[in-house]
């Protein structure tokens, strides 16, 4: 089931942009022991998040608890292939969500690190911005 807000003020929203800083908040695992880093910025789809959630997953066997610190709130839309340009905004396709350089996305925890190592790393690719494994004692700059 991909993830999208249940209710928004309006369908359509503009395009905006990716701010180019650093993420202003304290950028700690909080929940897991291992996590993902965002090392770029970039968008990252509801597919995407739920392609790695249910790789951690699969890869784990249901052994471990995995946090998803990332939310889809930001509707994207595109025009039909055969439409000519004019004729308004197109209708809704996917939701995303906006990633600064230095988010972090994905905690998780359980008894064996080196499943848990080997999921995330397998997971990498499934992304469109670079990632980094992180641990709990290991500092971010």
């Amino acid at each position: 089931m991909l993830l999208q807000p249940k209710e928004t003020k309006f369908t359509k929203k503009r395009k905006g942009r990716i701010k180019s800083n650093y993420e202003n908040k304290k950028n700690d695992l909080k929940f897991g022991t291992y996590g993902l880093y965002a090392l770029e910025k970039g968008k990252i789809t509801a597919a995407q998040i739920e392609a790695v959630r249910r790789t951690i997953t699969n890869y784990t066997k249901r052994q471990v608890k995995i946090w998803i610190r990332i939310f889809p709130d930001i509707p994207v839309t595109s025009k039909p292939i055969e439409i000519r340009m004019g004729r308004g905004k197109g209708k809704l396709s996917y939701w995303a969500c906006k990633i600064n350089k230095g988010k972090i996305l994905f905690e998780v925890s359980g008894k064996n690190p080196k499943l848990i190592k080997l999921a995330l790393n397998s997971v990498k690719g499934k992304l469109p911005i670079k990632v980094k494994l992180i641990t709990k004692n290991e500092f971010i700059e």
